[in-house]
């Protein structure tokens, strides 16, 4: 990846929908040039998806939280297979530390967050949790 790449990727990220012919003339390149860009991006697994952001008071009721995850002994990857498994797991991170995992919960509501906790819980190989809610994005 080039600092083209890097830019391009920076203006998908703030818009995915942005038209080629706009990067194109942001980036200073070709039109045809953005295409096989992202077309390249895209076949190396560099860009994995494109998304959509709404507004947050559409989604009021959306609760997202960070867990922390430690593990006992050499389940690491056992543990990670089972939390690929759960609908709530948007994202799953290993770190250094305390926590072996940290994982990135988003569920439409309390309840389901109740439930989430639970069924995370139970996996096998998981020796502490720690989770916190994310309240507001500052």
């Amino acid at each position: 990846m080039d600092e083209v790449d890097r830019r391009l990727l920076a203006l998908l990220r703030a818009d995915s929908r942005t038209p080629a012919a706009s990067l194109a003339a942001r980036l200073k390149v070709s039109r045809g040039t953005v295409q096989n860009r992202i077309a390249r991006l895209q076949a190396q697994g560099v860009i994995r998806a494109f998304t959509v952001r709404t507004r947050p008071e559409l989604e009021a009721e959306r609760v997202r939280a960070i867990m922390c995850i430690a593990i006992e002994g050499e389940r690491s990857s056992a543990v990670v297979r089972r939390l690929k498994g759960f609908p709530a797991v948007d994202r799953i991170y290993t770190t250094n530390g305390r926590w072996d995992l940290v994982a990135e919960l988003d569920v439409a509501n309390l309840a389901e967050f109740s439930r989430a906790l639970d069924d995370i819980r139970t996996v096998e190989g998981i020796a502490m949790t720690e989770t916190s809610i994310l309240l507001a994005s500052v």
